[in-house]
């Protein structure tokens, strides 16, 4: 039995922390928010120093430091575009970058030369460059871009000696590159037929053929990962139509394929050693990521000692040695960076991403935990109490709506929620059906159902809250960004009397504007949205139907609004429109617009503005609202009144 299913059968069992003797300390946003964010680690070719992409200085930027432990130094220093690292060149110490320009999502691929000087590789103004990988013999690396044609991604070697550009594989169906093998003879595609069916190819560039490795009318999940030393063994995931992902390897000549790694959650990904020898596969096991150490010939488990187990962590390989680079991250701790060795176990710490001053015993690590729905499904998310709090205290609560919209909240790290929690509330991050990470079927239960039947999963979380017996169900806000955005609006809308105010933090209000209107580079992603959601042209009503913005004249609850002024997926008509429709209804409504941001606030000046306003907004409208006490009882129908029904 998958743990998906034993999560049903324990449905009703919903665990909470133990509560604090002491109350904890308070921290204002400034404080939360001077831990750091370190992502794009990379070790230089003889493993003597790692860089990372870290934000500390207010904006994200590289630094490198001694592998062994020291200071850190910043390489780039820029104070208005986000810069994160690729990786060090395999030989030598020039660095591989991409940026954008103010979250237009239009990134290019940077090399840092080892004067510091930096050159654009992939030059032009309208395009999307994409890293793929480096070449086995690190003589070139493999890059993606769409400049021929802004629907498709063409694959282009880039030479490490000149940065001459060759194509090697041009795409005219919307493929997306994922591997190439060491002898560059084979490509490694996957390629979106609908929400429920991705399939995985091969391009063998030797005898211009297209191999399909998946079974055609066939619902399944694929995806390449990474090519063996030998060339012509690829290792992919697929759930081959089952409920989660496995690691498997097959052999391009003669089609044999073996199952690699099949744990009861889904791999999410794999990568080779430099040497070839050790095999690092990535699990999603309930809302963390754990690493495995596998033997890539034999496929047997390396075991080493993990410092953080209920943690979300990853592994990085030294290029030489038995040594690793180990992140771990939870709800109370922003990020560990440690040197582990992986023969002796010896660990030493490197980086700690923690905020000075602020203790980790005073915030909240998150636990995962399974309530029963309106239908009986176990629905999973990650639940935050407050330290000190006490059963029967009538907390304010927020359920907070992930993006997507089939994402899935992790265990991690998030300074609003734990600003949130710090100033008395209850957080409740929902994986709703249609989430990924609970397997095939509950991904797929809120399909042409949005603002609905996964809508009525955060209308139960709502009682569910009530019954750990720290929430006021009168106090209880809906928050979400970009698809999470959307069912905040939905909430207010469709459940008109469930929710005391919503923080829609750029969601989509119009869905027939946003669906025909997607970036040209989600030729891709435009698939899996139609089948989805909905196809623009031929279900026009019915998107009308779930679109807030047309019924905007039912909102009467509080109503905060968030927005990126350069956002290309949620444009920021999606959210004019419904601020000034809701302003129409004479409900109180604030607008906040970030005019150097995109989908997703990157800069930490316009986070911690946004996340104050978010808490003065909670505690106006909903920290002091009636108590269910003195507030009518509401009982909410298992439709509700979503337009037209289900």
């Amino acid at each position: 039995m998958t743990k998906y299913l034993l999560g049903l059968a324990l449905a009703c069992l919903v665990a909470v922390p133990v509560a604090a003797e002491t109350a904890p300390k308070r921290y204002t946003i400034e404080q939360l928010m001077e831990s750091d964010t370190i992502a794009g680690l990379s070790w230089s070719p003889d493993d003597s120093k790692i860089i990372f992409t870290s934000n500390r200085t207010g904006i994200a930027n590289i630094y490198v430091m001694p592998s062994a432990g020291g200071e850190a130094t910043p390489l780039t220093q820029s104070t208005t575009e986000t810069v994160r690292a690729i990786g060090y060149f395999p030989h030598d110490e020039r660095i591989l970058f991409t940026s954008d320009q103010g979250g237009n999502e239009l990134a290019h691929i940077y090399v840092r030369e080892i004067d510091g000087t930096t050159r654009d590789v992939t030059p032009g103004d309208r395009h999307v460059a994409r890293f793929v990988d480096w070449a086995h013999d690190g003589k070139s690396f493999f890059v993606q871009t769409n400049e021929r044609d802004p629907r498709f991604f063409d694959l282009y070697e880039i030479r490490t000696d000149g940065y001459q550009k060759t194509l090697l594989f041009q795409n005219d169906k919307a493929y997306q590159v994922r591997a190439v093998s060491p002898d560059r003879r084979y490509v490694g595609l996957s390629r979106i037929h609908d929400n429920a069916t991705k399939h995985c190819y091969v391009y063998d560039r030797t005898e211009a053929r297209l191999i399909q490795l998946t079974e055609e009318g066939r619902p399944v999940a694929c995806e390449p990962q990474v090519f063996a030393d030998q060339g012509a063994r690829l290792f992919y995931t697929t759930d081959d139509g089952g409920e989660f992902a496995f690691l498997v390897r097959r052999d391009l000549a003669t089609g044999e394929r073996r199952t690699v790694f099949k744990p009861e959650w889904d791999v999410e990904g794999a990568a080779l050693s430099r040497d070839g020898d050790t095999l690092l596969v990535s699990v999603n096991e309930d809302a963390r990521s754990r690493p495995y150490l596998l033997n890539a010939d034999s496929f047997a488990k390396i075991a080493f000692d993990d410092p953080m187990p209920q943690a979300s962590a990853g592994l990085l390989l030294a290029n030489h040695g038995r040594k690793a680079l180990y992140s771990a991250s939870n709800g109370a701790t922003p990020g560990e960076i440690l040197l582990l060795d992986l023969k002796t176990g010896a660990r030493a710490p490197l980086l700690n991403a923690r905020a000075p001053g602020v203790a980790p015993e005073d915030l909240v690590p998150g636990d995962v935990v399974r309530f029963k729905s309106y239908d009986g499904l176990a629905v999973p998310g990650i639940l935050y109490v407050p330290k000190g709090a006490k059963k029967g205290d009538g907390l304010p609560a927020v359920i907070h709506v992930h993006g997507g919209p089939g994402d899935e909240s992790r265990i991690g790290y998030r300074p609003l929620q734990q600003f949130l929690v710090n100033n008395g509330y209850v957080v409740f991050e929902i994986n709703n059906r249609g989430s990924s990470g609970s397997g095939r079927t509950f991904y797929h239960l809120d399909d042409r159902r949005h603002g609905d039947a996964d809508l009525d999963d955060v209308v139960a979380a709502k009682a569910m809250l009530a019954e750990t017996g720290f929430v006021d169900p009168a106090k209880v806000a809906i928050q979400g960004q970009s698809y999470g955005g959307y069912m905040t609006l939905a909430g207010l809308a469709f459940r008109p009397d469930v929710f005391a105010a919503g923080v829609d933090i750029y969601g989509v209000s119009n869905w027939p504007r946003l669906l025909a209107n997607t970036p040209s580079w989600w030729e891709d992603l435009r698939r899996l949205l139609f089948t989805e959601v909905g196809d623009p042209d031929k279900d026009a009503e019915y998107l009308r139907s779930i679109s807030p913005v047309f019924h905007a004249d039912k909102i009467r609850k509080p109503l905060l609004v968030l927005q990126g002024a350069n956002d290309p997926r949620v444009l920021p008509v999606e959210s004019e429109d419904i601020v000034e429709r809701v302003k129409a209804n004479g409900v109180p409504v604030e607008y906040i617009v970030f005019a150097d941001e995109g989908h997703g606030f990157r800069k930490k000046a316009n986070q911690i503005s946004g996340y104050r306003a978010i808490l003065q907004f909670l505690d106006k409208h909903v920290k002091g609202a009636a108590s269910a006490s003195m507030a009518t009882k509401e009982t909410v129908s298992p439709l509700g009144d979503f337009p037209n029904g289900r």
